[in-house]
């Protein structure tokens, strides 16, 4: 999915500058191509990543039924994964790989871009009448942001009963699961549905750092309200978290070892350094390294100019670095 730049984000209304325990982020609106627009959740100043997780988008829901719905043509990536999660409605991913992928709700898309790839998102002719979803980036470590790009789609994934709580296990491992989806360092991902109103004790990893979103409904975790469209960051060091909600709410659990390496984040580019951005902008205007989408008719999206300010390395709390 294509990205404005990433300018750096102002605090949450009450949200200290300090690194709490927890932080509530309710995001902020981006226009994404001329039909949609998404909730950005991250980056933000005070919270840049969750785990390796540097990026969440939630878009929906929206009644698209006499719009066109989703229409991001071919653009770029280089350095991240795209992890694509649709609660309504249908979109049609294609690749400068050759693949032709549509996906629907309970359906997983995942792209790894390696060293460079380019692709395009539209819902089809034919579409449902709602929209509602999430897409997130995962930052690739050391060698694997260098390798090859590749693309798999998830048509099963893990789904368990726990209690008054369904689990559908989107990425990594959990209550003794394994999601097929590859990744390149210790995640998780795991959509929650709700369905009674009886507070759930889900447990966690105390290694990771843990953020909740909430999708569709509302829900209280540890006494905090969460408001649909809202992230909680949830730090580390938890074994487990209370988690009430009305039944029929949807949330996304994303998880993760805190990821140590510092990020230059930048348009749809991630990487270490202002010269590796540089150099990636160069390419993609040059039509070099990312390729061509298949089948899509439309002329890839122009990179916007570069900041005239050098581009700064930041660690995952939004520190600068150098």
């Amino acid at each position: 999915m294509s990205t404005e730049s990433l300018p750096a984000q102002t605090l949450p209304p009450g949200v200290a500058p300090a690194d709490p325990g927890s932080v509530l982020l309710p995001g902020h609106d981006v226009p994404l191509g001329r039909y949609t627009t998404v909730r950005r959740l991250l980056p933000q100043r005070q919270r840049r990543m969750v785990g390796a997780w540097c990026f969440v988008d939630h878009f929906g829901p929206d009644d698209v039924a006499e719009r066109p719905g989703m229409e991001v043509p071919p653009h770029p990536h280089t350095g991240l994964q795209t992890v694509t999660w649709l609660l309504d409605g249908e979109i049609l991913h294609r690749d400068s790989l050759g693949n032709v992928q549509p996906i629907r709700p309970g359906q997983l898309n995942v792209m790894t871009s390696g060293h460079g790839i380019a692709h395009s998102e539209r819902s089809p002719v034919e579409h449902p009448p709602v929209m509602h979803g999430v897409q997130l980036w995962v930052a690739l470590p050391d060698p694997a942001r260098a390798g090859a790009a590749d693309f798999a789609h998830h048509a099963e994934l893990p789904r368990w009963r726990d209690g008054d709580l369904d689990v559908t296990l989107l990425v990594g491992e959990a209550g003794g699961e394994r999601s097929p989806a590859v990744v390149h360092t210790p995640l998780v991902g795991a959509q929650l549905e709700v369905r009674g109103p009886v507070p759930v004790a889900l447990p966690l990893r105390r290694d990771f750092e843990y953020g909740l979103l909430a999708m569709s409904g509302s829900a209280e975790v540890d006494e905090v309200p969460l408001a649909p469209g809202a992230l909680l960051y949830l730090g580390a060091g938890r074994d487990a978290l209370t988690l009430r909600a009305a039944p029929g709410s949807r949330l996304l659990l994303l998880g993760g070892v805190p990821f140590d390496e510092p990020l230059v984040m930048w348009w749809n580019f991630v990487g270490r350094s202002h010269e590796e951005i540089a150099a990636a902008r160069e390419d993609w205007m040059a039509g070099r390294r990312f390729g061509v989408v298949a089948d899509d008719p439309a002329p890839p999206l122009p990179a916007p100019a570069l900041p005239t300010t050098r581009l700064k390395a930041r660690d995952r709390r939004g520190g600068t670095i150098g």
